[in-house]
């Protein structure tokens, strides 16, 4: 079995205009147009199976739908039937209007008949990972209809019963395997800024409700659970102090041993920052969860500089992650207090806590970077003369919200592949199967007063006239989540106001950066604007 890109429609004029060959054109009549770091070019990826007796290769998916493999690892989104005659697959219908549609199902091929059968139809969210038991039932990840953030539960298929394990959980699902016996799953998930190790149970009794229980604890996050052995779970685990390495959890101890030893002699030779918990009261009452990462050696008889991170996503956890860009590390080691407040949108903290930024962009969120970076400021150790502002994505949008609306807090500012101006950004990114959900709808509208306030309130456009604070402003070329437009557009309003700003313009990286030396130069840009304006 095999997953392989092939044409579907003709893009590409020379694909069009045969004798054309040296044409570059594309012609589009419907979306999609680009994804994440490419355009799309008629092409999409397919699934095939070989046949052992005829040796024909099968293509399983064709004139049924298109497998898009750049939203997710293809690999985890096939799977053989327990008896071989049926292949699972997720994938997009053809039939529904993409710009709108984040609504993959599961298919069933079978091999012998060729007929194609959608498991998940009525289910209008994400649907992924079909995986079944040793006893031949199928569970997999359903998510919610048209939200990024997306609930995700794990719906097992059983004798055409679907029967949802976690619906009830205040939580979310991130990846899951089926206990060897089949009478449980194991599942991993955000909580409280990390991420643990879940159960629950399977099969239900008829009066009974699945249980969810959380086996692991500690300040660290669970990034994979990839087999069950001997009463233990085999998992990667990871700390903001270190990159993941293999361990083994044992299910009635609990403890972790171990397996790998990868990074430990680099690890020896480096001092460490110590990172803390600490809580935060938001301004509407909440308590709120901020990491706080000390350089090493701290002294806490000096004053630091005080960097605020905000998070991307906006749903992605601000957990223990480890992570090569944004290390906040190597940013304390240069002598910053790292302030990363756990904001309205973040998961890991129930579903209502996870939903409160859709619609609301410039709301709570925005303040509860305010009450964080206002808490820290007490300490005597804080130099409150020196406090700036880093992040990316939704990161972004939230320094450019900041920048007009900080009231004096910040010395300096750092936007990547930020959301600087909300309508010319719903216009042009290949997000929008999202979108509408989280910025309330389009920015169109027969009356005035049914404008979302994303496009209006929230806009950080409407704020440059408040402008007066140092921004370096990074972007992609090949961004189409956030286009390079929002970058251009940033620092083209920094220059005309007349603010110290700089453009690292990155033309070959997305939304991501990928090449080594390009993380390297992005490294060393950030460093020096931070030497520059924080001084």
């Amino acid at each position: 079995m095999s997953v392989s890109g092939t044409p579907v429609k003709k893009i590409k004029s020379s694909d069009i205009y045969p004798d054309l060959e040296k044409s570059d054109s594309y012609v589009f009549t419907s979306e999609p147009i680009r994804s994440w770091d490419r355009w799309h070019d008629g092409s999409y990826y397919h699934v095939y199976f070989k046949n052992r007796k005829t040796k024909d290769s099968v293509d399983i998916t064709k004139g049924v739908s298109f497998h898009v493999a750049t939203e997710f690892d293809e690999t985890e989104t096939i799977s053989w039937g327990p008896e071989s005659h049926h292949i699972y697959y997720v994938a997009y219908n053809q039939e529904e209007a993409f710009p709108l549609n984040d609504n993959p199902d599961i298919y069933k091929y079978n091999i012998h008949t060729g007929k194609t059968e959608n498991l998940t139809f009525p289910n209008k969210g994400f649907d992924s990972e079909p995986r079944f038991s040793r006893n031949g039932i199928l569970a997999y990840l359903q998510g919610t209809p048209g939200f990024l953030g997306s609930k995700r539960d794990i719906v097992v298929l059983h004798h055409d019963a679907k029967i949802n394990l976690t619906t009830q959980w205040d939580g979310t699902v991130k990846d899951f395997i089926w206990a060897k016996r089949g009478d449980k799953l194991y599942f991993t998930a955000d909580i409280n800024g990390t991420i643990q190790v879940f159960q629950v149970n399977y099969p239900v009794a008829p009066d009974s409700k699945p249980v969810v229980k959380q086996l692991s604890e500690g300040e660290h996050d669970i990034t994979e659970i990839i087999a069950e052995l001997n009463d233990q779970l085999i998992i990667t685990l990871t700390t903001m102090n270190r990159a993941p390495e293999l361990y083994s959890f044992h299910l009635k101890t609990k403890k972790f041993s171990a397996i790998t030893h990868i990074n430990d002699t680099l690890y020896n030779k480096i001092k460490m920052p110590k990172t803390e918990r600490r809580y935060v009261t938001t301004k509407d009452g909440k308590e709120m969860l901020v990491w706080v990462v000390y350089p090493p050696d701290f002294d806490a008889g000096k004053k630091y500089p005080v960097l605020l991170y905000a998070q991307g996503g906006p749903h992605v956890a601000l957990s223990q992650a480890y992570s090569f860009g944004y290390n906040f590390q190597l940013m304390a080691s240069k002598g910053c207090i790292v302030v990363a407040p756990n904001r309205r949108g973040v998961p890991g903290f129930g579903v209502e806590w996870d939903d409160a930024v859709a619609g609301n962009w410039g709301d709570l969120a925005m303040q509860d970077y305010v009450s964080a970076i206002d808490d820290i400021a007490r300490e005597p150790y804080v130099n409150r003369n020196r406090m700036g502002a880093v992040g990316a994505s939704f990161g972004g949008y939230s320094i450019y919200w900041l920048a007009g609306n900080h009231d004096g807090r910040f010395r300096t500012l750092i936007a990547h592949s930020g959301i600087f101006n909300t309508r010319s950004y719903y216009g042009t990114t290949d997000g929008l199967h999202f979108l509408n959900y989280e910025m309330g709808g389009p920015y169109w509208s027969p009356k005035e007063d049914d404008i979302p306030t994303t496009f209006d309130e929230y806009n950080p456009i409407n704020y440059v006239q408040n402008w007066d604070t140092p921004i370096l402003i990074i972007q992609g070329g090949r961004d189409y989540r956030v286009p390079l437009g929002q970058g251009l557009e940033a620092f083209q309003a920094a220059q005309l106001r007349g603010i110290k700003s700089r453009l690292l313009y990155q033309p070959n990286e997305g939304h991501w950066i990928g090449g080594s030396q390009n993380i390297a130069a992005w490294y060393r840009e950030i460093f020096r604007w931070l030497e520059e304006t924080l001084k």
